[in-house]
């Protein structure tokens, strides 16, 4: 909602300001000069980029409707790591092997649904899990793998929005190249009446403002939405990662479950009593 409240209030401004000014909004509606803006910058953009960076383009864009995180979510991860910790700790690793070989079917997963909602952090944790149980991994050395991998998790998943920010840099140049096409038009016809003439001059005009618009007014923003929901999706490997590696290098669960809340941003971040309320009562 509030992407779209800030949409509203940047076409608001800007044309309502131009209305204002006793411009016409007519004046301002030229087909041509948006065919060949934005089929240049979806063009570019295709060429650009491979096709598994459009196909994830694709997919940040529907999920930006999704402007809060789950409220459900963190508790939840608190309450699967809490157990699965206290099960490794009394009864070795070995003990998750049935779970972490079909999560879907597993009896302790299945209790929280709404970290299965988000693959990528089951993928993360049972992955991990896995090469835990396949041979011992110190704290130490868990962290650096941690660390790597989800520095190049981020590193896939940011490529979509700088796709979008470096078309957005494009964008005023296509505006200028729409511009001198209306000028090259306008030149063509100087022999024509005054009213021609300016018509043509100022739908040429409306090509530069079009590039301008969509580079500060569209696509930036929207590329800067996008580093922010990856934001959002690192911070969740970073919180079960600070737990693994904590864990692993001997912590209690509780002090383990403390570390991860400490990575999560402060509008979802629970309180150490709130962490304490979320585990209490559970038995491994």
């Amino acid at each position: 909602m509030s992407k779209l409240i800030g949409l509203a209030v940047i076409l608001i401004t800007v044309f309502g300001g131009f209305l204002w000014e006793g411009g016409l909004i007519r004046a301002m509606w030229q087909p041509a000069e948006f065919t060949i803006i934005l089929g240049a910058a979806i063009g570019s953009t295709i060429i650009a980029n491979p096709k598994p960076v459009l196909m994830e383009m694709l997919q940040q864009l529907k999920s930006l409707s999704v402007e809060k995180e789950d409220p459900e979510l963190y508790p939840q991860l608190f309450g699967l790591m809490n157990m699965l910790m206290g099960q490794i700790q009394s009864q070795g690793m070995k003990v998750l092997d049935a779970h972490i070989e079909n999560p879907n079917e597993s009896s302790l997963f299945l209790m929280y649904p709404n970290v299965m909602d988000h693959p990528q952090l089951m993928q993360f944790l049972i992955d991990n899990l896995r090469l835990q149980s396949i041979g011992k991994v110190s704290g130490h050395d868990l962290e650096d793998i941690l660390e790597e991998e989800i520095e190049r998790i981020e590193e896939d998943a940011l490529r979509p929005s700088e796709a979008i920010s470096k078309t957005a840099e494009a964008m005023p140049g296509f505006g200028i190249l729409a511009a001198v096409m209306g000028i090259i038009i306008t030149m063509s016809n100087i022999d024509g009446p005054i009213s021609l003439i300016g018509v043509k001059v100022g739908a040429a005009l409306v090509g530069t403002f079009i590039g301008i618009f969509f580079c500060y007014g569209i696509l930036d923003p929207l590329a800067k939405a996008m580093e922010s929901q990856v934001s959002r999706n690192i911070t969740r490997l970073r919180c079960v990662s600070a737990m693994l590696i904590t864990f692993a290098k001997g912590k209690p669960p509780m002090l383990a479950c403390d570390a991860g809340r400490k990575q999560i941003q402060a509008e979802n971040r629970p309180t150490f009593l709130e962490l304490e309320q979320i585990l209490e009562g559970q038995r491994f």
